[in-house]
Formats: C-alpha cells, sequence, structure tokens
C-alpha cells in the first residue's frame, strides 16, 4: 500500500502539541485523518495509531508531534494541497475521536504567511 505524502503542510500551535502530548499518554502513540463532512471539515479525527486503515485514498500531510496526519485524497485535491495548522479550541471532539470528553477539541485552518516557516 502507498500513500502520496505532502510533508510539511501541516503543523501545529503549542496548545495542540500539549493536548497530543497529554491523550498520548493516556492512549499510546497517535494518528489523525481529515475528512469532509463534521464541522465543515475543520475537525480532525484523533486515533490510537493503527486503528484507523488508511489507503490509497489518503494523503500523508506530515506528523504533529509524533502522530501522523492524513487527509481524504479527494478533500486534499479539493483544498488544493492545503498548508493546514494544527490548533485546539473549546468544545467536544468527535465521537470517535480520542480528543472527545475533554471540553476542548482539534480544530485545523489555512496557515497564514507569518506562520509558514
Amino acid at each position: 500500500m502507498t500513500h502520496q505524502s505532502a510533508t510539511h503542510s501541516i503543523q501545529a500551535t503549542p496548545a495542540a502539541l500539549a493536548l497530543i502530548a497529554q491523550i498520548e499518554e493516556e492512549h499510546g502513540e497517535l494518528m489523525f485523518h481529515q475528512s469532509g463532512g463534521c464541522c465543515d471539515g475543520s475537525s480532525p479525527m484523533c486515533y490510537r495509531n493503527g486503528e484507523l486503515r488508511v489507503g490509497d485514498g489518503d494523503v500523508l500531510l506530515g506528523t504533529v508531534g509524533t502522530a501522523p496526519f492524513y487527509i481524504g485524497k479527494a478533500q486534499f485535491e479539493q483544498w488544493g494541497r492545503p498548508q493546514l495548522l494544527l490548533d485546539v479550541v473549546p468544545g467536544r471532539g468527535g465521537m470517535f475521536s480520542l480528543d472527545n470528553g475533554r471540553q476542548v477539541r482539534f480544530h485545523i485552518r489555512p496557515k497564514t504567511k507569518t506562520q509558514e516557516s
């Protein structure tokens, strides 16, 4: 199985990295998957690494902390090969996402020019 790679298309804020570390302490290695649908496509799902099967229809954007971050290939193309920033906002995570029940959730948005390095 191969995955298209768009390395360094995802970065994380310090708040996102802190939440990742907290969830990793409880659950071990993580992975993220971004797909359209819920929350206007702004809430990635956080899983134990390997819990979600990825395939040729997924693009590896890069890693946040040590967690691989995938996006559906169709969404990747529709968004024009995005450069994204993973952050944390108030609210509930997706039902099956490991950020659920923490009063905060992961959130993505396009990186601005000042956030790109």
